[in-house]
């Protein structure tokens, strides 16, 4: 790492088993952090050296690695040495609460063995209680759904750029099928058609004439504005319920002409108010 560079953020995700580790590490990676689960703490310096260039790493790093676990403290002082941004995030539960998810899961706790739940519970708070008491958030998921969990992870975690949606804008032919992975589906065949026109015919809706064609139609410009407004009412919701990535599809007879440009000028219209988007056309060239 040279002086002028930025040190990468790492996350300690840590914990109590059945507290909702995973659920955070999933969260962790949708928000576009990279994540490695179940690294042993010794392998940790090494695995921040080699990935430098990556500027947000998430870890777990938890009791599953039994004896090796003794060794996070030693691990924890060579990143703090090298001047790297570290925050450790500790995800706990009752233990009622957690006999019942590992009952739900029918899986043993790592510390377990042959005894019962609690005593494999017991082991691990003891085991842990250090690492608690100094970890820089503590979340406690023992009245929070998968879905709470996730939204405050993301509170803590995200950034400018994932507070918004990622949309995907697929133009289809309804003729084709519709696409098995849309959330939206829009249909615009109420336009007039450029198959019609002879000169419009053999060209895509790629084509800047057919674009002008298709979106000089004020039924085009008011059905975009509509759109619009449902990816916008619906955005809140969508990140609440922990959902980042949407699926629009925009489709006509074919997939060639109205719904190719439609989808063009609607994800320049997402990417004017921030979104990320990208577009993809399932059935150009089926035709």
């Amino acid at each position: 790492m040279t002086e002028a560079s930025v040190p990468p953020e790492i996350v300690i995700i840590t914990g109590m088993s059945g507290a909702g580790r995973r659920t955070a590490a999933h969260t962790m990676e949708d928000l576009g952090w990279y994540v490695v689960d179940n690294l042993p703490p010794m392998m940790l310096p090494v695995l921040v050296d080699r990935l430098g260039a990556t500027e947000r790493i998430a870890v777990v790093v938890d009791v599953r690695s039994k004896v090796q676990f003794d060794q996070l403290p030693d691990a924890f002082a060579q990143l703090k040495e090298r001047a790297y941004r570290i925050t450790v995030m500790f995800i706990e539960a009752s233990d009622e609460v957690i006999v019942q998810r590992q009952e739900s899961s029918r899986r043993p706790l790592p510390l377990q063995g042959e005894d019962r739940l609690t005593e494999g519970i017991i082991r691990e708070r003891r085991l842990l209680s250090d690492l608690r008491s100094t970890a820089d958030i503590v979340v406690d998921t023992t009245k929070l759904s998968a879905r709470q969990l996730a939204q405050r992870v993301a509170n803590h975690f995200g950034n400018d750029a994932t507070d918004k949606l990622h949309v995907t804008v697929i133009s289809f032919g309804f003729k084709n099928g519709l696409p098995v992975d849309a959330d939206i589906v829009f249909d615009v065949r109420f336009l007039p058609n450029p198959y019609w026109v002879p000169e419009l015919r053999p060209k895509t809706g790629l084509s800047p004439d057919v674009a002008g064609y298709v979106l000089g139609f004020q039924a085009a410009r008011d059905f975009q504005e509509r759109m619009l407004g449902i990816v916008e009412t619906a955005a809140p919701g969508y990140l609440a319920e922990g959902k980042r990535q949407v699926t629009l599809a925009i489709g006509c007879t074919g997939g060639k002409h109205r719904s190719t440009s439609m989808s063009e000028e609607f994800a320049k219209l997402l990417g004017e108010r921030g979104y990320g988007v990208s577009v993809l056309h399932r059935d150009l060239g089926k035709e």
